[in-house]
């Protein structure tokens, strides 16, 4: 194990919102280093996402990052030979993480021509409280629901 963690790198805001949750996304969306590629399929989905819902896109993905965060999760901790489900808080950055990593997972799972269709469909999904990233919270939180009787092992 390392001495010391690794210094944070700050991440520059994106272009266009200056926002350094955007960038963060894009970083998760990008394939083989394509940045501006991951830029244009971001962007393309969030005018898709507006031209559907007649509102802002930006704001329904930033519902949607929200409404599928998940706010506990459960570890394994092994005790005695057996191994416990044992319900815990999600860090701060770890929730942001979670959510994006979820969002673009089942985007790319989902049915569609282009990766910005698949996209912009997860976002209005999640955004309305449906489909396979929001699922994925609600299965969480269930399944920490449901051990909450190991609670008292937590470290």
């Amino acid at each position: 194990m390392r001495k010391t963690q690794p210094k944070k790198i700050p991440l520059a805001p994106d272009p266009k919102f200056n926002d350094k949750l955007v960038t963060r996304f894009v970083n998760n969306l990008m394939w083989e280093g394509k940045k501006s590629g991951a830029y244009n399929i971001f962007y393309d989905a969030l005018d898709k996402v507006a031209k559907t819902t007649g509102e802002d896109g930006y704001e329904i993905w930033k519902k949607a990052l929200t409404n599928i965060t998940p706010g506990v999760e459960v570890r394994s901790r092994r005790i005695g030979g057996a191994t416990f489900q044992i319900p815990a808080e999600v860090r701060a950055d770890r929730k942001v993480s979670l959510s994006i990593k979820w969002m673009v997972r089942y985007s790319r799972e989902r049915n569609g021509r282009s990766m910005s269709d698949k996209l912009a469909n997860e976002i209005v999904a999640a955004s309305k409280g449906e489909g396979a990233s929001y699922k994925k919270k609600e299965d969480t939180h269930r399944m920490a629901e449901a051990n909450k009787a190991f609670a008292h092992f937590r470290i």
